[in-house]
C-alpha cells in the first residue's frame, strides 16, 4: 500500500516500499534472465542428446519394437513353460524362443522350395512348348462388368500363349520388378523378425530387469496411474496378438487344407498371400480368385464344396475375432480393433500394435478426464 513504512534503513531514515522496489527490481530481471538463458541451454543440450540417440538407434528401432511387442505377448507363456519344466526363466526363454524361430523359419523355407520349384516347372515348360492353360469356363462371360474382358483374354492366352505373352508384354514387364522387390521386401522382413524374435528372448531371460524398468517408466509418467496403465499396455498388445495374428493363422491353416485338398497349385504360395490378407482383414481378396480357379480344375461337386468351406473360413473371422480380440483387454473391443486397423494404414504392420495401444490409453485417459478422477482398475466388457 502507498505510504506503507517497511523499516529503518542504513542511514536511519525511514524508507517507504515505493523507494525500495525501484532498487531491487532490476536484480530480479537480471536473475530471471539468468535462468531463463541456463534453462533453455540445459533444456537444448537434452534435446540435442535424444534427437543423436535417436538418430544413432533408427535403423535398429523397428526390430527393437518387434522385439518388445513378442516379449510382451509371449510372456505368459514363458511363465507357464517356466512353470511345467521347474527351470531357469533363461532356459525356458531359449527353448519359447526357438519354438517361435521355428515356427517361422520352416514355413518359410518350404514356401520358398514350393515357390522355385513351381518357377523351374514353369520355366521348363516355356522353354519346351508344354506349358498350356485351359480354357476358361462359360460362367466366366457371366461375371459383371469384367466378365467379358476376363473371358477374351482368358481364351486368348489358352488359343495361342505366344501371342498372348506378345500381347500383354509390356503389362508383363512392368509386373516384374514389383516382384522382385516384393521378393526382395518379404526377405529382408522375415530377416527382420528373425532378429526381433532373438531379442524378444533376451528380453524374456531378463524378464525382471525389464519389468522393473517399465515399472519405472509407467510411473514416472502416470504417477500413481502407472501400475494400471502397464497393465492396459501389456493387456492391449496380447490382446492384439491372439485377436488379430491368431485368427488370421487359424483362418491361413483352415485355407490351406482346402488348397491342398482341391489340388489347387503352389498350395503353400497361396497360404502365405492368404495369410498376410487375413491380417489385413481383406482374408476374401485371396480367397475368391482361388474359388474361381478351382472352377476350372476341380470338378463341380469339388469346387463346390471348396467355395462352401471357403466362405466358411471367411466368416470364421467374425466368430473369433470379437472373442479373441476383447479376451483380457481392459478397454472395449471396438477400440482395440480401430486402434490396429488404423494403425495399419497410419504406420503399417506395427501400427496394428502402436495404433490399438496408443487409443486404448488415449480412451483412458479421455474416461478419466471426464469422470475427474483416476483411472478404472476393472476390465471393460467388449
Amino acid at each position: 500500500m502507498k505510504g506503507r513504512f517497511d523499516g529503518l534503513a542504513e542511514d536511519g531514515v525511514l524508507r517507504t516500499a515505493e523507494h525500495v522496489m525501484p532498487t531491487t527490481q532490476p536484480v530480479n530481471k537480471a536473475r530471471y534472465v539468468d535462468y531463463a538463458v541456463e534453462s533453455s541451454i540445459h533444456i537444448g543440450l537434452l534435446v540435442l542428446l535424444a534427437v543423436t540417440c535417436i538418430k544413432i538407434l533408427a535403423p535398429f528401432l523397428v526390430v527393437i519394437a518387434w522385439g518388445a511387442i513378442i516379449a510382451v505377448a509371449a510372456y505368459p507363456a514363458q511363465k507357464k513353460l517356466q512353470g511345467i519344466l521347474r527351470c531357469r526363466p533363461a532356459l525356458a526363454s531359449l527353448i519359447l524362443t526357438s519354438i517361435i524361430l521355428g515356427c517361422l523359419i520352416v514355413p518359410f523355407v518350404l514356401l520358398a522350395g514350393t515357390f522355385g520349384q513351381g518357377l523351374q516347372s514353369l520355366a521348363s515348360q516355356v522353354k519346351d512348348g508344354t506349358l498350356s492353360i485351359p480354357p476358361p469356363p462359360e460362367s466366366v462371360k457371366t461375371w459383371p462388368l469384367v466378365g467379358a474382358p476376363v473371358s477374351s483374354a482368358w481364351s486368348a492366352a489358352a488359343t495361342n500363349l505366344s501371342a498372348a505373352l506378345r500381347t500383354f508384354g509390356p503389362q508383363i514387364k512392368a509386373i516384374v520388378p514389383w516382384l522382385l522387390s516384393t521378393s526382395a521386401g518379404i526377405g529382408l522382413t522375415v530377416l527382420q523378425f528373425v532378429f526381433s524374435i532373438v531379442i524378444a528372448g533376451v528380453m524374456l531371460a531378463n524378464a525382471g530387469t525389464a519389468a522393473e524398468a517399465a515399472s519405472s517408466l509407467a510411473n514416472r509418467i502416470f504417477e500413481e496411474d502407472g501400475p494400471e496403465f502397464e497393465r492396459l499396455v501389456s493387456s492391449t498388445i496380447r490382446s492384439v496378438t491372439t485377436g488379430i495374428f491368431g485368427v488370421a493363422l487359424i483362418q491361413a491353416v483352415l485355407a490351406a487344407l482346402g488348397f491342398l485338398v482341391v489340388g489347387l497349385p503352389a498350395a503353400g504360395l497361396w497360404t502365405f498371400v492368404f495369410l498376410l490378407a487375413a491380417i489385413l482383414q481383406v482374408g476374401i481378396v485371396v480367397l475368391l480368385p482361388a474359388v474361381l480357379y478351382a472352377f476350372t480344375i476341380a470338378g463341380t461337386t469339388g469346387a463346390i464344396a471348396f467355395a462352401v468351406w471357403c466362405v466358411l473360413v471367411a466368416l470364421l473371422d467374425n466368430v473369433l475375432k470379437p472373442v479373441l480380440l476383447g479376451r483380457g483387454a481392459m478397454v472395449p473391443f471396438w477400440v482395440v480393433f480401430l486402434g490396429a486397423i488404423g494403425g495399419f494404414i497410419g504406420m503399417g504392420m506395427i501400427g496394428l500394435f502402436v495404433g490399438a495401444t496408443v487409443l486404448a490409453v488415449g480412451y483412458k485417459l479421455f474416461l478419466a478426464w471426464l469422470g475427474g478422477g483416476r483411472i478404472a482398475a476393472q476390465p471393460m466388457d467388449a
